[in-house]
């Protein structure tokens, strides 16, 4: 199966992908799929169900507006995060949702969307269920007219009970020119073409897209990457939730500009600010891009600025390059392991963010394919065994912090391999097996459930 790197990138909003971006797209899944089977007019109720980390966390992540807002028929694409701001009670208050943006149908948020804090659904920890009835006061026993389960498999990737047992991965049999699933692989078909990995991805991606429109839609996930950077930047306050954590990327920015040139390391000063304007930006629900989850979306966004403001010569081709290269990275992680950190832990996400960011820092930086290889592997060796434990459920602490260190972090390891030669005693596949079994190895409190780690060693204010 081939995965696209707009499978992996994609423009949602926060604060989760797989706990808001999934929950939305498996909720407008089911709406088209009652539209597709003629169901629309004849539904009277709806009631979704969160199971596993989704229960236990998704207050916190924005679940239940964002499955309000996918029965409502908006996409994380395109829906417009500040005019979603208090749909939850609107829709409380008037005991109806718009189904599919067409008619409204009986829903109480309270009893109609469950959040299951202790049971799970087979084959993922991510999983949901919706039901649509006729009546508007189903009947005990009353069959429903459609019943599906769906799971969040993380980064926003959905899929459906018809899928369970598959791997989990968007199901698409595309040919393409340079199949590769492993990083072996994937050097292999450097070395026989003479291409870069950049060019290797971007060979593939012509199997659903010209080459054209692949460099215009690359450079568009680009802009709303810097444009979530500005909001970022500009946004001052205190973030949602409760633990009344401030916002740092405003008063950063300032002192920064105010500095500028005074201080031999401020770059990476920089990095961290441009991490910590995304990941702001995410916790507060806004639009950001999926590098390749939620959670950890800062990450390549800041190595992606670090290249365009202080490497020479840094130009529009370098930023194409510079995500090619870090969604060929990114599949490898959804070939063999996982970016959720409902199954894996953290290493799944900031972990592979972290990888995917500094083997493209490594490319645009003149890296060889080994070179990128084991920047790539740098990247994700040092953050193995990387829990999940958000504070509150919230995608606050340590997430937004993490991303600034997993920023940092990812420069180093590209400058560290491209002074090298490309050889390693760890290659990239032994270091993401490595990262499956560890997370396979983790205890389930310490995968995005809140019941372990910071989440209950920090009392919340």
């Amino acid at each position: 199966m081939a995965i696209s790197a707009f499978d992996l990138f994609s423009v949602g909003i926060g604060p989760s992908s797989s706990h808001t971006v999934g929950p939305m797209r498996a909720a407008h899944l089911f709406v088209e799929g009652l539209r597709g089977d003629g169901l629309l007019e004849r539904v009277g109720r709806v009631r979704g169900e969160l199971f596993g980390s989704l229960g236990a966390t998704g207050h916190g992540h924005g679940s239940l507006k964002a499955v309000l807002l996918g029965l409502e028929g908006e996409a994380p694409e395109t829906t417009d995060p500040r005019a979603a701001e208090g749909r939850v009670d609107q829709v409380r208050s008037s005991g109806a949702l718009r189904l599919a943006g067409l008619r409204d149908v009986r829903c109480d948020p309270d009893t109609d969307i469950v959040l299951h804090r202790r049971a799970t659904l087979p084959f993922h920890s991510n999983g949901m269920r919706f039901t649509a009835w006729a009546s508007a006061e189903p009947a005990e026993g009353e069959e429903p007219l459609r019943t599906r389960e769906y799971y969040s498999v993380g980064g926003g990737f959905v899929l459906g009970e018809d899928e369970m047992g598959q791997d989990e991965l968007v199901p698409d049999d595309t040919p393409v020119r340079y199949p590769f699933t492993t990083g072996e692989q994937l050097l292999a078909r450097c070395a026989e073409s003479g291409l870069p990995v950049s060019g290797v991805m971007l060979a593939n991606e012509t199997a659903w897209r010209t080459e054209a429109e692949v460099r215009s839609g690359l450079l568009h996930l680009w802009q709303v990457m810097q444009e979530c950077v500005d909001a970022g930047c500009r946004t001052e306050g205190v973030l949602p939730g409760g633990l009344r954590v401030q916002r740092r990327a405003p008063r950063l920015a300032e002192r920064l500009r105010s500095e500028l040139g005074q201080d031999p390391l401020a770059a990476m000063d920089w990095v961290t600010l441009y991490a910590l304007a995304v990941n702001e930006e995410n916790a507060s629900g806004g639009r950001i891009v999926t590098a390749p989850t939620n959670g950890a979306a800062g990450i390549v966004p800041a190595v992606l600025h670090y290249y365009t403001r202080f490497v020479p010569g840094a130009d529009d081709e370098g930023v194409v390059r510079f995500l090619l290269t870090a969604a060929a990275i990114g599949t490898l992680y959804k070939e063999n392991a996982s970016i959720s950190g409902a199954e894996v832990g953290c290493q799944g996400e900031v972990g592979s963010a972290c990888s995917m960011a500094a083997g493209a820092l490594a490319e645009v930086l003149g890296g060889t394919p080994r070179q990128v290889e084991n920047a790539a592997e740098i990247g994700i060796e040092h953050n193995l065994g990387l829990t999940c434990d958000p504070v509150g459920g919230l995608v606050q602490i340590p997430c937004i912090e993490r991303n600034a260190v997993g920023a940092v972090k990812a420069v180093t390891a590209a400058r560290l391999a491209v002074r090298g030669d490309g050889s390693n005693v760890v290659s990239l596949d032994k270091a993401i097996r490595t990262m499956r079994d560890t997370g396979r190895d983790m205890k389930v409190k310490y995968k995005e459930t809140a019941r372990g780690g910071l989440a209950v060693n920090v009392i919340e204010c």
